[in-house]
């Protein structure tokens, strides 16, 4: 399907609920303008103040019968309520076809309908498509009824992405998060957003559907609605947002690679920390380097004397003594100068130019960083971090390396939260024990990762539900397909 919904199927589908499919009788159609009714307000409607606005679609008031409309309401949500799901069904499709605004305050009719096919979908599984296109027919009816909240945009993305694949484009899917960053703003702004829309602003730039100014719009609204969260979570409530502080600022480091997106205080807090935990370490003092070259920082700020001299004290012995000569040099150089490209390219020449399997293995972990934090080519970045742990068997490093790709790969392989998404810890603590197993010196980095991702497994309720027994094998899909153990908090 190339649109939202197609109006066809959608006419099908509600036609098990409604007489007809016209706008009369089915609610506002999505392509009309819904009208400013003059009728005289029902008691729902009668509160509403001299400067509150109401819903232009068809409400109690405008229902020939107000009162009935109001009682079947009433009726409809107490059966919902007790699930008692065929008799709330039919009162709702009443309710439907005169007043789907119900008391013009809030799409309470439109969300319940969204629910009542979902479960149709439960129970007939093979209509699943049909019914699908008529949440989504719901979901657009909402918004024109209510286009101040920013939910009804944000539901309808999350179910176009994740439920209900291929009934929208990314593009289509992209327009209604910014509708609902727009509506909402990073105060209100719904936590299931974040994931995915990081992963599409990434995409909508890369394709130059987005220019600059509007990426970093973007970014810095979710970024904004994460800090807020993880400021304000209390409890149980924490667990969803440390889970997407795990998955989306990975996603959003592409901008990093964007020329003027970010300033050079930006580069100085994310990775001057990283120097100044491991000053002599080459790989964080060329990354802390690299960057704020690449920001323009200014080369009389302190952090910049700091990280340049560490480089000079340290990285050009690296670049002269590590074998392949120039090459290891000039691959050095590249990444000094964030060229990421290139940089990848001379450090493979390195390792194919060294028969010392030790510096081989230096040169092909360092190219699979490159994919993994510069490139963002979570695939190609295994596969370097797999030929450096062969080159090199003692060394736990790419080990490391594998299971932060797995762990980053929840925007990739779900919403970011939920099973889809957490089942990317089982195999990134398996490549961390790993790591340890074969190289002690990365133990207590090691530990230190698996403690902190152990409370982003799939729930011992989320596992049972489908069936899956703990212990037993499991293997997770996208682009991981890696065989693992099934394990619960």
């Amino acid at each position: 399907m190339d649109r939202i919904f197609t109006p066809l199927i959608a006419c099908f589908a509600l036609a098990f609920f409604l007489v007809g499919c016209s706008p009369k009788t089915a609610g506002p159609a999505v392509s009309e303008t819904p009208q400013t009714t003059t009728k005289q307000p029902s008691t729902a409607d009668r509160s509403a103040t001299a400067d509150e606005t109401l819903s232009d679609c068809p409400k109690f008031s405008d229902a020939p019968n107000p009162d009935a409309a109001e009682t079947n309401y009433v009726i409809y949500r107490n059966a919902l309520k007790a699930r008692e799901m065929e008799r709330a069904m039919e009162t709702w499709r009443k309710v439907y076809a005169v007043s789907p605004a119900a008391d013009g305050r809030r799409p309470t009719v439109y969300t319940d309908g969204v629910e009542f096919y979902n479960y149709l979908i439960q129970e007939n599984p093979d209509q699943r498509e049909v019914y699908g296109d008529s949440i989504l027919m719901l979901y657009e009816q909402a918004r024109q009824c209510y286009p101040s909240d920013g939910y009804m945009a944000a539901i309808q993305g999350f179910d176009s992405y994740y439920t209900y694949a291929g009934s929208a484009t990314d593009e289509e899917i992209y327009s209604l998060f910014r509708e609902s960053i727009e509506m909402d703003g990073p105060e209100k702004l719904q936590y299931f957003v974040i994931n995915p829309m990081s992963r599409l602003v990434v995409d909508q730039h890369e394709s130059d559907n987005i220019d600059d100014a509007e990426a970093k719009e973007v970014v810095t609204a979710l970024k904004a609605r994460l800090a807020k969260g993880l400021e304000e979570c209390q409890g149980a409530d924490c667990d969803a947002w440390n889970a997407i502080e795990a998955y989306a600022p990975s996603s959003l480091q592409y901008f990093e690679t964007v020329k003027g997106f970010y300033d050079c205080q930006y580069y100085i807090d994310e990775y001057y920390p990283d120097f100044e935990a491991n000053p002599e370490e080459c790989d964080a003092i060329t990354t802390a380097y690299g960057r704020m070259r690449w920001a323009d920082c200014a080369e009389d700020l302190p952090e910049y004397q700091k990280v340049k001299a560490a480089y000079e004290a340290n990285c050009q012995v690296v670049a002269t003594t590590s074998g392949g000569g120039s090459t290891i040099r000039q691959a050095y150089e590249a990444l000094r100068n964030n060229n990421s490209s290139e940089a990848v390219r001379l450090f493979e020449q390195a390792a194919q130019e060294t028969e010392d399997n030790e510096r081989k293995s230096l040169a092909l972990l360092t190219a699979a960083k490159i994919y993994y934090r510069d490139l963002r080519n979570f695939s190609q970045s295994r596969a370097y971090a797999r030929r450096a742990a062969d080159a090199d068997p003692s060394n736990g490093e790419p080990y490391m390396l594998i299971g932060t790709l797995y762990a980053s790969s929840g925007p990739l392989c779900g919403p970011g939260t939920g099973f889809d998404s957490q089942v990317v810890v089982w195999p990134a603590i398996d490549m961390w024990q790993r790591a340890k197993s074969v190289d002690p010196s990365v133990a207590a980095k090691a530990n230190q990762l698996i403690g902190r991702y152990t409370q982003y497994m799939p729930s011992r309720a989320d596992v049972f539900q489908r069936g899956i027994e703990i212990g037993s094998t499991y293997q997770v899909g996208c682009w991981i397909q890696e065989s693992t153990r099934v394990r619960t908090p």
